[in-house]
């Protein structure tokens, strides 16, 4: 069935997809008739802890523990548990935790949680008024939809096909392959990398590839990220609060690290798995056009993101226009909505926990933030980061943006992916395969730091000097006349005021 002239929404109304309704029906089915208990017992699991609780003026806690980081945690458990149902624990996890916070949370208010109080055409006018969840949810929610159709455009194209001519035979292409998503990850979005990794592997090693390589495509795309303010998310994010450019690119040592101990162990992994393919497939052209759709994708979603912080935007004008030239394969978002859903819900879950603050910037702080960041959404962490200031930003990009590497839910890139390899939405079996990933973020952490040092910068608010912030513990710190090199953080700290 061909599709003409369809305009923007159109792969987000169900009627306007093959066979959706059905497909959504099948699913529901499936889950009722073969997991209908364990989610019911899941379901009870959440309701539980509501049921100890009556409604009163303060927010109710076990013990220090506020109720919704337990709630978040079951749901958490839960996606690693139902590991082939994790759409419907993500949504039914969320519809629990709203009820809870409107409920029980006096403070709690669902319009200006997601859309602030900055009237919201003056936040469409100008990003420094956005306010509100409301933009992330919209940017994700536009990548993930954007970019699968952009990965399957890339695959179609005939580059992936021709391939094998260029890379050598054994571990070495992949290891190559690893490599170069790393350095595409550096200024494109990781979830855009992610893909047209992703993309290439199923073309290169004909369908088969291995789960611990699968979390090494992620963990590169992410590792790339994380030493451009251009490159991820958190990182742009600390650009537009201040923080110098070359304050986040020394986390390209601990990532450049991390890269080269998981890429030698993915790269045997899947040479051993299903080795590349040796030579190219025969009589394959290459369609231009849509190398010049994928390229306008990728240029949008850069422009957008540095003028408006929305490169969701720049990617679907591009989709629009690149309609003109090749037909869309909106069969894409069919495939990939589940996913982008589960993604938002978890998202939405993370900006619902009530964390107000973190413990004090170090080191040891920032390292925990890694594995934090692999169960929780890393962009409420930076956002909380930046308000206190005095991090080694550099240190924290490569933390939270690697961490999510961990975990095939820890980040944007890996939900994306696992949309094109959904048997490898196990938790267990992707740190079973991709143990690497984890020990090359601790390995590439204290790389840095024996290397580099814990050296904290300044943002908009926060000076590392003279601190403005009523209440900073760097305020009214003098600069020590006479001082060789850097001002020590801890002398600093250290000194009485």
């Amino acid at each position: 069935m061909e599709y003409k002239n369809v305009f923007i929404f159109v792969p987000l109304n169900f009627k306007s997809i093959p066979d959706s309704k059905i497909y959504m029906k099948k699913c529901f089915r499936s889950l009722l008739m073969s997991n209908s208990k364990k989610l019911f017992m899941f379901t009870l699991a959440l309701l539980s802890p509501l049921s100890l609780f009556a409604a009163g003026e303060s927010v109710p806690s076990i013990g220090p523990v506020r109720l919704e980081f337990v709630l978040f945690g079951l749901i958490l458990l839960g996606v690693a548990l139902f590991h082939k149902h994790t759409f419907w624990v993500a949504v039914t996890g969320l519809a629990v935790l709203l009820t809870f916070k409107l409920t029980f949370d006096p403070g709690f208010h669902l319009l200006e949680h997601l859309f602030g109080t900055t009237p919201f055409g003056e936040q469409l006018m100008d990003k420094g008024l956005r306010q509100g969840e409301w933009g992330v949810l919209v940017n994700l929610l536009g990548l993930l939809l954007g970019f699968a159709i952009l990965s399957k455009i890339f695959e179609e194209s005939g580059v992936p096909d021709i391939l094998p001519n260029f890379l050598p035979d054994d571990w070495k292409g992949p290891f190559i392959l690893l490599i170069f998503v790393f350095i595409l990850s550096s200024f494109l979005d990781n979830i855009a990398a992610a893909l047209i990794g992703g993309a290439i592997a199923i073309v290169v090693f004909k369908k088969k590839v291995h789960v611990g390589y699968i979390a090494a495509l992620v963990a590169a795309s992410n590792a790339g990220g994380s030493g451009s303010v251009v490159g991820d998310t958190t990182t742009t994010m600390m650009w537009i609060d201040g923080v110098s450019a070359f304050n986040v690119l020394h986390a390209y040592i601990a990532a450049g690290v991390a890269l080269l101990f998981f890429s030698w162990f993915a790269s045997h992994q899947q040479d051993r798995y299903q080795r590349i393919q040796k030579d190219a497939t025969p009589n394959t052209r290459i369609d231009w056009i849509k190398i010049f759709n994928v390229a306008l994708m990728l240029a949008g979603a850069i422009i957008s993101n540095i003028l408006y912080d929305m490169p969701a935007l720049g990617v679907w004008i591009a989709i629009v226009i690149g309609a003109f030239f090749r037909k869309v394969p909106w069969k894409e978002v069919s495939g990939a909505i589940k996913g982008t859903i589960f993604l938002l819900s978890l998202v939405s879950c993370a900006s619902l926990m009530p964390v107000d603050d973190l413990p004090r910037a170090s080191w040891i702080t920032a390292f925990g933030l890694g594995f934090l960041s692999s169960v929780f959404d890393n962009i409420p962490l930076t956002k909380l980061c930046l308000e206190q200031g005095h991090f080694d930003w550099g240190m924290l990009a490569y933390s939270v943006g690697f961490g999510g590497s961990m975990i095939w839910f820890g980040s944007s890139a890996g939900v994306a992916i696992t949309n094109k390899f959904p048997d490898d939405r196990d938790v267990i079996k992707w740190v079973k395969g991709g143990w690497h990933v984890v020990a090359a973020f601790i390995i590439g952490f204290f790389a840095l730091l024996i290397l580099k040092g814990w050296e904290p910068a300044d943002n908009k608010e926060h000076k590392i000097i003279n601190c403005p912030v009523p209440g900073c513990p760097m305020g009214k710190v003098p600069l020590k006349e006479n001082l060789p090199g850097t001002v020590s953080y801890l002398e600093l700290i250290k000194k009485p005021v």
